[in-house]
């Protein structure tokens, strides 16, 4: 096993109370409803590019991809490059997100349906986007939970313990600052992450076994060989399908100043993610030379980053590196937290209550930040593989909502029946595929999105004529 010194350990404490301070600092930011779920619509270029990229390279991305490459090899890159593109894709419309959310005065996904569609299909992707999110944030959970367990293997803290202390470090932040505390701790997390782990652990991972020709020599090529299964497929599918209608990064553009910020923030955050693929590729593919037995000796492969950065650091820089990893699940978790506390409190608390005071609505959401943080540590508690929660979580959303979102944004004939039939269609064929063992191989998603796609067309055609949405126009 591997020993973290105090030192360590004391870079590590001080990193995570600072954040819990910038977190609580924020409170005062807090004016009204806007402030809390859509940082008063102020971010910059810069800024949203940094908290973009915060959130996407998330515990999953980072840890569960991470230990995909060691176990698997290029099944971790075939699935980061379709969520690459399908960000690059995103930012090319965010521009107009942000411009509907300012015309109209729309700060999520379901008020863009309730517009649209009414009440039923916003109350239907409100419950859809609620669980989602709180599966991601599960998957943070987890995977910071695996970190803080071997930090502290020797004085006992077990995985359960970890997962508990995790879910408290989430709640206390989100809770209190909304979207201002989670955006200026994403820019922090972000410079911490890139310096500290995309940058330091690579190139002394290479150090450590001798250089990049050294390195190359000892590789087995059949974890670099490329090849797509139905399962790979099925992943990819819904990586690209998913950014259509990520929820978090539709807030992101809702938050933007101006168009040219969303667009410029998103691009410029998912090319930055883009170089990281690659560097995380090398570091899971390092560690099979460096650490050939950390799933024996972890229990887990998606502790591989960790491991590594406490096997070839220094003690102080090791306490830096650990500190970056825990800020990529910290800026995720916060991140999805709170669009998941939107839309339970906002979208669903305010359609059976419209007249929801702002006072009581920023209560009221501080209050579902613990509920629905203790939620997703039962999902951590449950499955714990950080890759594992995330595909759980977003496979039936992205079959269920990823074209009924684009067709909120884009096709005046959509219609209410026709998104209710393509989202419930969509979710139904995607679970029923799931629970029937994912026949001939093929993830869930592949054929949730065909039946989704099929009935918003079909539906949507053959209602349009005699109900007709209002369409939004920039």
């Amino acid at each position: 096993m591997l020993d973290v010194t105090t030192l360590d350990l004391l870079v590590i404490g001080f990193y995570l109370l600072f954040m819990l301070l910038v977190g609580v600092w924020f409170v005062k930011r807090i004016k009204n409803v806007d402030d809390y779920y859509v940082a008063g619509r102020t971010l910059g270029p810069m800024v949203l590019a940094a908290t973009v990229c915060a959130t996407i390279i998330g515990g999953s991305a980072m840890m569960g991809r991470a230990g995909i490459a060691y176990t698997t090899g290029f099944k971790a890159v075939a699935t980061a490059v379709p969520y690459m593109l399908g960000m690059f894709i995103f930012s090319g419309y965010a521009g107009r997100i942000q411009q509907v959310g300012e015309r109209y005065h729309i700060e999520s996904i379901p008020e863009l349906f309730a517009y649209r569609f009414g009440a039923v299909p916003k109350c239907v992707l409100s419950v859809m986007v609620a669980f989602a999110m709180v599966g991601t944030v599960a998957a943070q959970v987890t995977a910071t939970a695996t970190i803080i367990k071997l930090l502290g293997s020797q004085i006992g803290i077990s995985y359960e313990m970890g997962a508990l202390i995790a879910t408290l470090i989430f709640i206390i932040y989100t809770a209190a600052s909304g979207l201002f505390g989670v955006v200026y701790t994403d820019v922090v997390q972000f410079f911490m992450l890139i310096i500290f782990v995309y940058l330091l652990i690579p190139v002394s991972s290479l150090n450590y076994l001798g250089g990049f020709d050294a390195f190359v020599s000892n590789l087995d090529m059949r974890y670099v060989t490329p090849y797509v299964d139905g399962q790979i497929l099925g992943d990819i599918v819904t990586y690209l399908v998913f950014t259509m209608a990520g929820a978090e990064m539709w807030q992101r553009a809702f938050a933007a100043k101006d168009k040219k910020a969303a667009k410029r923030g998103m691009f410029w955050g998912t090319a930055v993610y883009g170089l990281t693929i690659a560097l995380l590729f090398l570091m899971g593919l390092a560690a099979q030379q460096i650490l050939p037995n950390v799933v024996e000796d972890f229990g887990t492969a998606d502790a591989v980053v960790p491991a590594l950065a406490i096997k070839i650091l220094p003690p102080g820089i090791t306490g830096l590196a650990l500190s970056g990893i825990l800020s990529v699940m910290m800026s995720t978790a916060d991140s999805y937290l709170l669009v998941s506390v939107q839309t339970v409190v906002s979208d669903l608390g305010k359609t059976i209550c419209p007249k929801m005071s702002e006072k009581r609505e920023i209560l009221l959401s501080r209050v579902a930040s613990v509920v629905l943080a203790l939620g997703a540590l039962v999902i951590a508690l449950y499955i714990k593989s950080a890759y594992d929660v995330l595909m759980f979580a977003w496979a039936f959303y992205a079959a269920s909502a990823g074209l009924p979102a684009l067709a909120a944004l884009y096709w005046k004939k959509a219609t209410s029946a026709g998104v209710l039939a393509a989202m419930i269609g969509g979710f139904v064929v995607t679970v029923g595929w799931k629970l029937a063992g994912e026949p001939f191989g093929l993830g869930s998603t592949v054929p949730g999105a065909l039946a989704c796609g099929i009935l918003l067309v079909t539906v949507s055609l053959a209602t349009y004529k005699t109900h007709p949405s209002e369409m939004v126009h920039v």
